[in-house]
């Protein structure tokens, strides 16, 4: 069985903004939130979307 279309990690400034059920990153600031993000992305072999300027998901096509 292979995953598609599947939320891997949530990043965020904001944590009230989290989604429950997912691994979620808490960060500082918008840089820090950037560079775990690009970190995961390539850690977990997914791509990175910003939905808001406080909500980074790592998701697998």
């Amino acid at each position: 069985m292979m995953l598609e279309k599947f939320i891997l990690a949530v990043i965020t400034t904001n944590p009230k903004k989290a989604p429950v059920g997912t691994a979620v990153f808490h960060c500082d600031s918008k840089e820090e939130m950037e560079a775990v993000a690009a970190n995961l992305e390539a850690i977990l072999d997914g791509i990175a979307h910003a939905l808001t300027e406080e909500l980074y998901v790592i998701v697998k096509h």
